[in-house]
């Protein structure tokens, strides 16, 4: 089960299927794209690990989109780190960043503070389908968990799309030896299951007080879950592993069949043409009061590109 000869074994989405235990699911193996977001901001490695848990799950959900569209996650909260965005455009196109105060954010580290629920604290999480212009948008909100993204969405697919779903998430440097010495990338992976909804379905909760028999479809689902929960963090970053050898070693007794591949890119929407747009979006005085040495500069929150302008280019009027 190897993808040699296809698209490689970064940047992708694998979609797959447990015959046998009716599950679906697909991983997501990013590679170079995860590291040129975050090498690209220079986040605290804890905030990076957060973007990059983000950057995976948005392109784990994002992939299944059945047309041209975009799916949009965004977390805002009261936590140093303030906003996560990923933002994943079919086909194939990825991009995120973060937003944090930088005081708080170095007290916590300091302090050793550096689970999602000290970075992230109280606030939500969305999970919004843009089908373009001429399409109403679809929005999905529930709270941030304190256990991390993946638990939010178990949430998420549990109330809004009402599937039994089980997440991992992981990212985290990757180092490696060089002529040069030790060189340090960032790697991200995730790992899903849903169950294949039949009548009726699963959510793939039960209540305590429920004492009917367990069904067959529920024990295949606990079996499907306990095995994804055994993967490992190194499982899902390794550059060696390929996808296929992870689902293979994971589910090979119950029929598990890989599907093609799809490819993910880093791609940003910014241009000069679009930032101008946002600055003229201002008035004369607040364009003036943003001028420094004689120019406005306006960088790109997702791709760091940085534009320069003149005043009289921004008012519509040059006044």
């Amino acid at each position: 089960m190897s993808n040699e000869g296809g698209i490689g074994i970064d940047d992708l989405v694998q979609p797959f299927q447990i015959e046998d235990l009716g599950i679906r699911g697909r991983v997501v193996r990013l590679g170079p794209l995860v590291d040129r977001v975050l090498t690209a901001h220079a986040y605290p490695e804890p905030v990076s690990r957060l973007l990059g848990e983000a950057l995976a799950l948005t392109a784990m959900i994002g992939s299944a989109l059945k047309f041209d569209g975009r799916f949009i996650l965004q977390t805002q909260s009261k936590g140093p780190v303030s906003l996560l965005v990923a933002d994943y455009e079919s086909p194939g196109k990825l991009r995120g960043y973060a937003q944090m105060d930088d005081g708080r954010l170095q007290e916590a580290l300091k302090e050793g503070r550096t689970s999602p629920a000290d970075l992230l604290g109280d606030g939500y999480l969305a999970l919004t389908i843009d089908q373009g212009p001429d399409m109403e948008r679809y929005q999905g909100i529930v709270a941030l968990d304190p256990k991390g993204l993946s638990h939010s969405a178990h949430e998420y697919f549990a109330s809004s799309e009402q599937v039994a779903t089980r997440i991992r998430l992981a990212a985290g440097p990757f180092y490696h030896r060089e002529e040069t010495g030790p060189e340090k990338n960032w790697r991200a992976g995730a790992i899903m299951i849903q169950h294949i909804p039949r009548e009726g379905g699963l959510t793939g909760y039960r209540e305590d007080e429920d004492e009917r028999p367990v069904t067959e479809e529920e024990e295949n689902w606990n079996r499907a879950s306990i095995l994804l929960d055994t993967v490992e963090d190194h499982e899902l970053l390794d550059p060696s592993l390929e996808p296929n050898r992870l689902l293979f070693r994971l589910f090979h007794e119950d029929g598990v069949r890989a599907y093609e591949p799809a490819p993910v890119e880093f791609a940003c929407h910014c241009s000069r043409e679009r930032m101008g747009s946002v600055l003229r979006s201002f008035g004369g005085h607040e364009i003036d009061e943003m001028v420094q040495d004689g120019v406005i500069t306006a960088t790109c929150e997702f791709c760091s590109e940085v534009y320069v302008f003149a005043p009289d280019e921004l008012k519509e009027d040059g006044n």
